[in-house]
Order: structure tokens, then C-alpha cells, then sequence
């Protein structure tokens, strides 16, 4: 088995009577990035500590390479960390912050060289290697950070939350550093984050993570088109998915909507028969019709935020129920409009209101 391949074998971790990570189970391959989101709160951070040995399993076994590591000290397991306050030593400059970890491991100093040579040539740090940590921005400290990591050449990069701390412009640019390091180095990677936007663009496959379990673990366009739960559903997409209480038909091919109108299911279980169900449609999947006919249905606006290429249309189902769409942004609607919508019986998701799971 190759030493880049980890496996996470019915982890469990409980801080006394707090259960934070409830029996976990995931196989990651060599060379693979992993990416796990979650609300804050969720266990995700506690298990990349975990992993790098920073915290101890209740339960359960950590494997790289086929060699359990609950016991290996952190130092000797061969993997690297990259934390979200940066950890650089701030009296050292770019180069000695790279290279320090490789001295005190008695690596030549010709190697030394070459390797943090190597890393200043990905990342693009040359010019900054004699600066100190206070004379640089959050994003280059964050590629010094990234830099220390790569001299190492572990089995694993660990990033817990890298990008928390640099404002949005920042965060794009340096989700395209992370995206092409990993294209360069093709290390097997596992990055912490509770923003979906760099969950979905830095994933081959993703995991989402919820009260210390994993509610779904796919790649994520797969976790955005049929999300497993209802927790997966409201936590991927923005704006958030509509979720909607509704009565299935009885013969279980459409939901019915109110004022008599109904939505008709491209498939249905045939357990959920004669009973309610929670109807997911997500608000890129509906769009303004002129006429009437199958699966379409009527909202009151109630308010709109113009976004520039996207306008969001907030709209009243009836008293209760409320429904965001979003439209072109060159549409002209107005609050208090009466629209018809329409949704693709292939978009509308289906989900058990006592479980939360996924029907459809």
C-alpha cells in the first residue's frame, strides 16, 4: 500500500460527556485533495488534529500506509501542517522559516537549499526570501506558511483553515495557489474549511460534516446535485436551497403545492406514499415562465436584491411559505408582482421530514 494512502478507521472522539466526533469512517487516496466543510462546531478541525497526531482518537485507528499511527508521535508520522494563523517564527527571516525545520533534522545543507529553492520557485517567493514575517502581506505569509510545508516533502499536507484570515480578494487568489500547488506537487492533501465556495472549487472529492458525523462524502458536483440530507441541502449553495413541507400524491408521482397546483416527480420511493415530505429546489433551478402548465406555480414578491448579473427574488407561496428564486439580473420584477415560476421535475428533491435523508 502506498505511505500516501490514509485511512480513517471508526474514529471517535469525546471531550468527557461532549461528543465531538461520532464513529467516522473515510478512505483517502494517494494524491487525492480532500476537502471537509462544516459549520463551526462540527469536529472538523479536531479531526485534522487527529490526524496529525496534535490530539488523541477515542476511539478507532489512524492508518497511512497501511501502518496504524495512534501512537507515532506527530514529528514521525511524515506529514505537514499548514494552520490558519500562519506560525511563522517572527525573528526569522522567509528563508530561515523555511529551512529551520530541515535543520534541526540534520538535513545537509545543499539539500536545504535546493528544497527551499524549489518552493520559492512554486510559490512565488523570490525577492522575499531576507524579509521578516512583519514585513509582508497576509497572502505571502501564507505562502512562506505553505513553503515550510513543501521543503518537508511529507506523505500529506494538512490545512486547517489557511485562508481565514485574508480578505476576499485575497481568498480568491490564493484558492488558485493551493488549486496549482496541488497540481504541481500532487501531494495528498486534506483542508479544513467552513467556506463552501473553496470547499467546491478545491475538491476532488468533499466532505460535509455535521454534529461529528459525515452526512455525505462524494465529489462536489455530486454533493450539490443529489446532497444525501437535509443538513447537506441548506449547508451547499447560495443562496440556500428552498425547503418547502409538502403533501405527496397519492399515487406518489407529484407533490401538491398550495392553491391547488402541483409539481410533478421525475421518480418517487415508494414508501413515501400518502404522506409529507420536505421539497428541495434550489434557486438557480427556477425560472420565469409566461404561461401555465406542468410544474408551475405562482409567488407574491415580496422583495428583491439586485446583485448586478443576478437579481434574487424573494416571493410569498402563501401566508407561510416563502420561496427565493434567482433570476437574470436584467429581468425586470417588481415587489408586490405576482410571477409564475417553473421548476424541471428533475431539479426538485425530495426529503424524509422525521430523518432528514434524502427520498429521491
Amino acid at each position: 500500500m502506498n505511505e500516501a494512502y490514509i485511512r480513517l478507521v471508526n474514529i471517535k472522539k469525546h471531550f468527557g460527556r461532549v461528543r465531538v466526533i461520532e464513529r467516522v469512517n473515510c478512505d483517502i487516496r494517494e494524491g487525492e485533495f480532500i476537502v471537509i466543510l462544516g459549520p463551526s462546531g462540527c469536529g472538523k478541525s479536531t479531526l485534522l488534529r487527529i490526524i496529525a497526531g496534535l490530539e488523541k482518537a477515542t476511539e478507532g485507528d489512524i492508518l497511512i500506509g497501511g501502518k496504524v499511527m495512534n501512537q507515532v508521535e506527530p514529528k514521525d508520522r511524515n506529514i505537514a501542517m499548514v494552520f490558519q494563523n500562519y506560525a511563522l517564527y517572527p525573528h526569522m527571516t522567509v528563508w530561515k522559516n523555511m529551512a529551520y525545520g530541515l535543520k534541526v533534522r540534520g538535513t545537509p545543507r545543499a539539500e536545504i537549499e535546493d528544497r527551499v529553492k524549489k518552493a520559492s520557485d512554486i510559490l512565488g517567493l523570490d525577492g522575499l526570501m531576507d524579509r521578516s514575517p512583519r514585513q509582508l502581506s497576509g497572502g505571502q505569509r501564507q505562502r512562506v506558511a505553505m513553503g515550510r510545508a513543501i521543503v518537508r516533502e511529507p506523505v500529506a499536507f494538512l490545512f486547517d483553515e489557511p485562508l481565514s484570515n485574508l480578505d476576499a480578494k485575497l481568498r480568491v487568489q490564493m484558492r488558485l495557489e493551493i488549486k496549482k500547488l496541488h497540481q504541481t506537487v500532487r501531494t495528498t492533501s486534506i483542508y479544513v474549511t467552513h467556506d463552501q465556495v473553496e470547499a467546491m472549487t478545491l475538491a476532488d472529492r468533499l466532505i460535509v460534516m455535521n454534529d461529528g458525523n459525515f452526512d455525505h462524502v462524494d465529489t462536489p458536483m455530486e454533493v450539490y446535485e443529489k446532497p444525501a440530507t437535509l443538513f447537506v441541502a441548506g449547508f451547499i449553495g447560495s443562496p440556500a436551497m428552498n425547503i418547502i413541507p409538502m403533501e405527496l400524491h397519492p399515487e406518489g408521482n407529484a407533490v401538491k403545492m398550495p392553491g391547488g397546483t402541483s409539481l410533478t416527480l421525475p421518480s418517487y420511493p415508494s414508501n413515501a406514499r400518502d404522506r409529507e415530505v420536505l421539497v428541495g429546489m434550489r434557486p438557480e433551478h427556477i425560472a420565469v415562465t409566461q404561461g401555465s402548465g406542468q410544474n408551475v406555480f405562482q409567488i407574491r414578491v415580496e422583495f428583491i436584491e439586485a446583485l448586478g448579473a443576478d437579481t434574487l427574488v424573494h416571493g410569498l407561496l402563501d401566508r407561510e411559505r416563502r420561496v427565493t428564486v434567482r433570476l437574470p439580473g436584467d429581468l425586470r420584477v417588481a415587489e408586490g408582482d405576482l410571477i409564475n415560476l417553473r421548476i424541471g421535475p428533475e431539479k426538485i428533491h425530495l426529503f424524509d421530514p422525521q430523518t432528514g435523508h434524502r427520498l429521491n
